[in-house]
């Protein structure tokens, strides 16, 4: 008697929850770290008397490492997989967290500049493997939401940052007494984030993630299918995707690092946040023994700009499922450079929160161009992000721009800088996004 044959049933959809929880939680941490050290710049400013300019250094270190280490990174993932890349970064991040320790021990400026650029090389490795991974997992029309709802957890990991600072470095100024003294509180928040990082890798080692493949043998290239043999620079999305990077990280760790001398200089306002705080000071004399005063209105005001970053990405993530994502970066362009000009023509409570919300503007243009620039590579995609990822180091240049105009012309001229990279982020949502078919 013949057997029956019955229809093969046909293969689930593969379940990506699991790893995209996993990976997200990779960009909670390289947010954190990437707003930590830049948070660490007032406070080697104690340690070697320095000028504002030279702490900064410490953050040029660190956006240094993307301009050397982002294409490369993109070969290590050809050559070992996405998995792999991660667990390299976590690793290479732990030694540089590590480095802190002897560099507060000795004392050395020059040390800590190492010690950044060193955390910084792991974190462009991560960054590089796990923006691209998190915009494979699916369907590549949702990549920009995907990545959008990563990078808000981003924005979370950036908003703990000053609160490690604030409670775990210089907790009582007043028993810092001398030069060693204020080195040595930063060796504890390190060592306990190197034993971090060390338990991540090992953990994501054994997690199963979804293989999936970035080298030229994933798509080999057929008839009028040629991307495979093409130089990645010579795809002009990709390459202007890199620029908008470069001016967006600008542009945004510029807002974010004056915002604090920005506020200031809105005196009438902050007395009154200050009046109207006062009622409230009781309850919360734990975190504010001192009380609460000018400094206290402005910091609280500064976590404004990257609560409104965040709240705008979770926001973005359900706003892509109607609003296409390179219009709706258009839309956010324009709004940015109505805000900066709100914010350059008024002063007091309206100038404030021109920069603050600016969050919002900010909100979703790192992961929709990073998205947008890495669509239809195929095989192509992680050297796509590598050379993506290469933009980052637009944090180690417009900035310091954004300063010397602000020193020479004062706040509101130097809004005219961020003016003219909100403007580049609105052709590119507009037009510059588009692949050459």
């Amino acid at each position: 008697m013949a057997s029956r044959s019955t229809p093969a049933s046909a293969p689930s959809a593969p379940n990506y929850t699991g790893p995209f929880i996993i990976v997200t939680g990779l960009f909670l941490i390289f947010g954190f770290l990437t707003n930590l050290n830049s948070n660490l710049s007032p406070k080697l400013e104690d340690i070697f008397n320095l000028s504002h300019a030279w702490s900064n250094l410490v953050t040029s270190a660190w956006f240094f490492a993307y301009l050397l280490f982002s294409v490369p990174a993109s070969k290590v993932i050809e050559k070992v997989g996405y998995k792999r890349t991660m667990v390299i970064s976590l690793f290479v991040m732990v030694v540089g967290a590590l480095l802190f320790v002897p560099a507060a021990a000795m004392i050395s400026f020059p040390f800590f500049l190492t010690a950044s650029f060193v955390l910084a090389t792991g974190v462009c490795g991560l960054q590089t493997s796990a923006n691209p991974y998190v915009s494979i997992l699916g369907p590549e029309s949702s990549a920009p939401a995907r990545l959008t709802l990563a990078q808000a957890f981003n924005s979370l990991g950036t908003a703990m940052a000053p609160i490690v600072v604030g409670v775990f470095i210089l907790t009582d100024p007043t028993k810092v007494t001398n030069q060693a003294a204020i080195a040595h509180t930063v060796q504890g928040p390190y060592i306990a984030i190197a034993c971090a990082l060390l338990a991540l890798g090992f953990i994501i080692m054994g997690m199963h993630l979804p293989a999936i493949t970035g080298t030229r043998d994933f798509r080999p290239a057929q008839g009028a299918d040629t991307v495979a043999g093409r130089s990645i620079w010579t795809y002009r999305h990709t390459v202007l995707a890199m620029i908008g990077i470069f001016l967006y990280v600008g542009l945004e760790i510029a807002l974010a690092a004056n915002a604090i001398k920005f506020f200031e200089t809105q005196g009438s306002a902050i007395d009154d946040y200050l009046r109207f705080a006062q009622p409230f000071a009781h309850a919360v004399s734990g975190l504010y023994p001192q009380g609460i005063g000018e400094k206290e209105i402005v910091a609280v005001l500064a976590f404004c700009y990257p609560l409104a970053m965040m709240i705008g990405r979770f926001a973005g993530t359900v706003l892509m499922k109607t609003i296409k994502a390179h219009k709706l970066l258009a839309f956010l362009g324009v709004l940015g450079v109505a805000l900066m000009i709100v914010g350059m023509f008024s002063t007091g409570h309206v100038a404030i929160w021109s920069l603050i919300l600016c969050g919002f503007a900010n909100s979703i243009m790192y992961p929709t161009i990073f998205a947008l620039g890495i669509a239809e590579l195929g095989p192509l995609t992680s050297k796509g992000s590598g050379v993506i990822t290469i933009g980052n180091f637009g944090g180690a240049v417009i900035p310091p721009l954004f300063g010397l105009v602000a020193d020479k012309a004062g706040y509101q001229h130097a809004f005219l800088l961020v003016i003219a990279c909100y403007l580049f982020m609105i052709f590119y949502g507009v037009s510059g996004y588009k692949p050459e078919r």
